[in-house]
């Protein structure tokens, strides 16, 4: 496959199969986080990676989906839910800590676990407070997102947008539909 066929079809995924990731899968989606470009290369990015049954379970609950859905749509059933979360987090505590980092190695992370068929959904509506509870996260270190994985059993394609619309949407299988901008109208000029 192609990169930028690779780069289509790593969209975000929100039901999954109920079979656990590997664990070094998971492993090495942290390493092509952790190897990312970075600014100034102060490498501030850090992990938590959840994978038993208990950690995600416990996870689940303080997460939120697909926003832009009904929760009978958007909502992952039982036994649809994702199988392991990583934690992406910045240390505060070292100089320079920057949201573009987080950025970059975030899609490092889940563009390793789709090489392995391992499907995310980066997720930014979560409770930071409990989240930060349930992980013990040191002094100075902060719960940025979390990203839920595993095998997904919908598919997600990206669509012509339609009335100017960002809105994703459920085909009539239940798979996503994510409308993107033309590059007429993202590509302003070449100089």
């Amino acid at each position: 496959m192609d990169m930028l066929e690779f780069l289509r079809t790593r969209r975000t995924y929100r039901r999954f199969e109920q079979r656990p990731v590997a664990p070094e899968i998971l492993t090495e989606a942290v390493d092509a986080a952790r190897i990312a470009s970075c600014g100034a290369n102060r490498q501030t990015v850090r992990y938590i990676v959840v994978q038993s049954a208990d950690a995600v379970a416990a996870v689940q609950p303080l997460v939120h989906w697909a926003a832009y859905l009904p929760p009978e749509q958007g909502q992952p059933k039982p036994d649809e839910l994702p199988t392991a979360f990583i934690a992406v987090l910045q240390d505060d505590n070292l100089p320079g800590a920057s949201d573009v980092d987080v950025g970059l190695a975030l899609g490092s992370l889940t563009a390793a676990a789709w090489a392995h068929g391992v499907g995310s959904c980066i997720m930014g509506a979560i409770d930071r407070p409990a989240l930060t509870k349930l992980l013990a996260l040191p002094d100075g270190v902060r719960l940025c997102y979390m990203v839920a994985l595993g095998y997904p059993t919908h598919a997600s394609k990206l669509v012509e947008m339609q009335g100017g619309s960002v809105k994703y949407y459920l085909d009539e299988n239940r798979g996503y539909c994510v409308p993107k901008r033309s590059m007429d109208e993202v590509l302003l000029k070449t100089l």
